[in-house]
């Protein structure tokens, strides 16, 4: 006995008197065709026991339902918030999420990036190591969300860290410090020129003295480095870039017996996970991740959805208008606070 094959969406276009392209919005945007249309090929879908397939998906509208979220480093327990933000909204709307962890390296971030176009719908790009240039450059080929960056014509989510750094300041410049460390992330990273910009003429507002030690990698192992440089120059107190840094600046201060924060007042930027367990706990800069990832996703979102019509990707079989991309002029921006703890006080 003849083996019956499985219907294809060509079967239900043709049993439904329609086009393709008509089908294939009938079943996945049933909005974007008339009612009646609409009921029509899902009733023969059903009838005929037709059953989607992505990769089918995938060639007749151009479409993956595949967005990549691109991290400098998977590891840092500062992205767990992003990731999540970003998954749940994208799964809300359909659509899958993967990760690409370009290694803190600016030369795997664009190689990944060329590797993506065509493979997915568009990117989460989350504290890009790459010039403005070249994500402008990127985002002609690939939809592209920044998150921390700032580039004209590419909608964005920007976290106020630089006005969390300046809190952190004036809360030590309050406890009678006068003499500051900013112990700076790495020499590509955007969000670290912006937090030295708004650091300095805030020391000048506060009278205290600005020490720009560093840069160093954004992880744990280089903090006895940036520990050693904060003793050797004298300062009060540290600011790290990031609460891995300032981990790895508390275990070596207490190998060499600089009590914290009797001699040493220590302030981190994230508020991780473990920045409330380390001893002693951690004064952080808090930012809203997880929000800032569901911002993103939305963001990105808006663009795809506001982009070519299935149409368009299916050799214009019908008449219906592209709606244009439309970008947001200027970044989103979300506050953050100081979480003051038990790594600081008192000027020794």
């Amino acid at each position: 006995m003849a083996v019956r094959r499985q219907p294809t969406l060509r079967d239900v276009a043709a049993a439904a008197g329609v086009a393709v392209s008509t089908a294939s919005r009938a079943l996945t945007r049933p909005g974007r065709v008339n009612a009646d249309t609409a009921d029509r090929v899902v009733a023969v879908a059903k009838e005929l026991g037709y059953i989607p397939s992505a990769s089918a998906r995938a060639l007749l509208s151009g479409r993956t339902a595949t967005v990549a979220l691109v991290l400098p480093d998977v590891t840092n327990p500062f992205f767990f918030g992003l990731v999540r933000g970003t998954g749940a909204r994208l799964r809300e709307s359909g659509y899958v999420q993967v990760l690409a962890d370009t290694e803190e390296s600016a030369e795997v971030e664009l190689d990944t990036l060329r590797k993506l176009r065509g493979q997915v719908d568009g990117a989460v790009l989350a504290a890009s190591r790459l010039s403005d240039e070249q994500i402008a450059g990127a985002a002609q080929d690939l939809a592209l969300v920044v998150v921390n960056r700032t580039i004209p014509g590419t909608p964005g989510v920007l976290l106020d860290t630089a006005g969390g750094m300046v809190q952190a300041l004036e809360h030590l410049a309050a406890s009678g410090h006068t003499r500051i460390a900013y112990a700076a992330g790495p020499a590509t990273s955007w969000s670290d020129r912006r937090r030295r910009e708004a650091l300095e003429p805030a020391a000048d507002r506060l009278g205290v003295e600005l020490v720009v030690l560093g840069p160093y990698a954004p992880v744990r192992a280089s903090g006895a480095q940036a520990a050693d440089a904060a003793v050797d120059s004298g300062v009060t107190a540290v600011i790290a870039f990031n609460d891995l840094l300032a981990f790895g600046v508390l275990e070596r201060l207490d190998v060499r017996g600089v009590p914290v924060p009797g001699r040493m007042s220590v302030i981190g930027c994230d508020d991780i996970f473990g920045a409330d367990l380390v001893r002693p706990a951690l004064t952080t800069v808090e930012s809203p991740v997880e929000r800032a990832g569901r911002m993103a996703a939305d963001l990105l979102l808006a663009r795809l959805e506001g982009g070519r019509s299935d149409d368009e990707d299916a050799g214009g079989l019908d008449d219906e208008p592209v709606v244009p991309v439309r970008d947001a002029a200027d970044p989103v921006m979300l506050p953050t606070h100081l979480v003051i703890r038990s790594s600081t006080g008192a000027a020794g």
